[in-house]
């Protein structure tokens, strides 16, 4: 290791009894935070049409409920991050379980469908406060030669939020609970999130960076108004038959970004913090790997919510159904992420993330086929051979995605590019499910639901060709980094969740290379 962070205990020393407990007792505090969010982001999709039902919200409302989530966190994740390097990591994830406790109370409570979008975006910007400083604790309390364990419990955790959150979704909607609907799904956060208050003030030790950049404000502000100018046009326009101003907002967009870019260049040439280095972008996979994350996040975006309308909506299957239906799928994922990152991509490189975007394809192509074959009298059991390929697929891809883009990235830059990358899947995330709306347009339900439902997997399958292609520009074969040691800026490396909602971010996390396990569980 380069550097140490600061540790309660000393790594050279074996801890006392009481400091051990207290290590291991923080970790589980931190732990279940990250479960939390992890299962909160998977959680909502079943539900969305037992809250349209309820609230009577638009489609654009349901976009935005759970975009909303995504865009927010996206945005304000390397300024979380850097806060907590700034202020202590402690106080910033204390800060933001509190604030997501909150927000999950005020989902829980809403009245109407504006409130649930507000609150979901407030629920994704208190994240992005919890979520950079979990693996910034474990850095600053646990010795290096424990952290190859502490991140392969992460994804477990991780594994079993991905396969967990549908289901708990589904139960919770279909029971019902004290006649409340949906609204347990963001209530069951609110004893959890005052237990992990409580106790974190109790057992988890502050920390700070020794060196921590500072803040960019004003680039994160004109990043989130250059993504706004994009979404909101593309969540609304289909339903006012795409009026003039959704052109020109979206076009707007363009010389907000070029400013954007602008302003960045000057902030590093200024003090060399800028919320971007893109002095990155001149590193071809990097850049290529960018180009990767964004098309990936796009289109697990557009399928996970045509999906769980598809089968509600289309099928006029209940939550439960639907939720165990997933459940094939998550399994699948979860071992073909551990099996990518421990057996194959060590073997056979890139190979094996192409190989997963195309199984993707066929999966997505044998979907159709059934859906067409049986149509609306198709079964759980028919859907499951496609879940099934398509769920290996895209285990194959991301677990190791993460790695395979920053292998080629300056160490004293991998914090920062670690963070770029987790970002850019949230952004694809949220213009995925931005995109529904275009590429999902049904006139009606049951029939009309299911054949928009096929024409939308046309375009997912497209983005994936994209993305396959994209990834030649990865390494063949990603680069090891043990010898990279700690990176200055943990705030970046943080389990995406997601985002891709469904991913399984297991990793191999071998305790010499602690550093680079962090990547390895960015896929959320």
């Amino acid at each position: 290791m380069t550097s140490q962070k600061p540790t309660p205990t000393p790594s050279t020393a074996p801890a006392a009894p009481g400091a051990d407990r207290r290590r291991w007792f923080a970790l589980a505090i931190v732990m279940t935070a990250a479960f939390m969010d992890l299962v909160d982001v998977t959680i909502v999709n079943i539900a969305i049409p037992a809250i349209q039902r309820d609230l009577g919200a638009t489609f654009g409302a349901i976009q935005w409920i759970t975009a909303g989530y995504a865009l927010a966190f996206a945005a304000g994740l390397i300024t979380g991050g850097r806060l907590g390097d700034i202020h202590g990591r402690k106080r910033l994830f204390l800060i933001g379980v509190g604030g997501f406790t909150l927000a999950s109370a005020l989902c829980g409570f809403a009245t109407g469908p504006d409130m649930l979008v507000a609150s979901r975006i407030l629920q994704g910007g208190t994240a992005a406060l919890m979520v950079p400083q979990v693996l910034s604790i474990v850095h600053a309390t646990f010795p290096a030669h424990e952290r190859g364990k502490v991140f392969g419990l992460f994804g477990a955790i991780v594994g079993l939020g991905a396969v967990s959150g549908p289901l708990l979704g589904a139960l919770l909607t279909q029971w019902d609970l004290f006649g409340l609907g949906w609204r347990p799904i963001f209530l069951i956060n609110l004893p959890v999130g005052v237990a992990a208050l409580l106790l974190g003030r109790a057992y988890i030790t502050e920390s700070r960076a020794p060196r921590a950049l500072r803040l960019d404000l004003p680039g994160v502000v004109v990043a989130i108004a250059a993504m706004l100018l994009v979404m909101y046009p593309l969540t609304r326009g289909a339903e006012l038959d795409w009026p003039a101003w959704c052109f020109v907002t979206m076009a707007a967009a363009v010389p907000v970004f070029a400013a954007f870019v602008a302003y960045e260049r000057r902030k590093a040439r200024r003090d060399g913090s800028p919320l971007v280095e893109l002095s990155l972008f001149r590193v071809k996979s990097f850049a290529a790997g960018v180009a990767v994350q964004l098309t990936f996040g796009i289109a697990l975006g557009i399928f996970f919510l045509v999906w769980t309308l598809y089968m509600q909506l289309g099928l006029g299957w209940s939550a439960l159904r639907a939720g165990l239906t997933g459940v094939p799928f998550s399994i699948a994922v979860s071992v073909a992420a551990g099996l990518s990152v421990q057996k194959l991509v060590p073997r056979f490189g890139r190979r094996v993330l192409q190989a997963g975007a195309l199984t993707m394809v066929a999966g997505i192509g044998l979907y159709v086929w059934e859906a067409e074959r049986y149509g609306m009298g198709i079964t759980s059991w028919q859907m499951a051979l496609p879940l099934v390929v398509m769920g290996l697929g895209m285990g194959l891809v991301v677990a190791p995605l993460t790695d395979a883009v920053l292998s080629d990235v300056p160490r004293e830059h991998a914090g920062s590019a670690s963070g770029i990358v987790n970002s850019v899947m949230q952004l694809g995330n949220a213009l995925g499910l931005g995109l529904v709306s275009v590429v999902f347009v049904p006139d009606g339900f049951g029939r009309a639901v299911a054949d928009a439902f096929t024409g939308a997997l046309g375009w997912v399958a497209a983005v994936l060709a994209v993305v396959f292609v994209v990834m030649f520009a990865l390494p063949a074969r990603p680069r090891q980094h043990a010898e990279d040691g700690d990176a200055d800026e943990p705030d970046a490396t943080v389990p995406a969740p997601a985002a891709a909602a469904h991913a399984d971010a297991d990793a191999d996390a071998d305790a010499d290379a602690d550093a680079d396990a962090e990547p390895a569980l960015a896929a959320r």
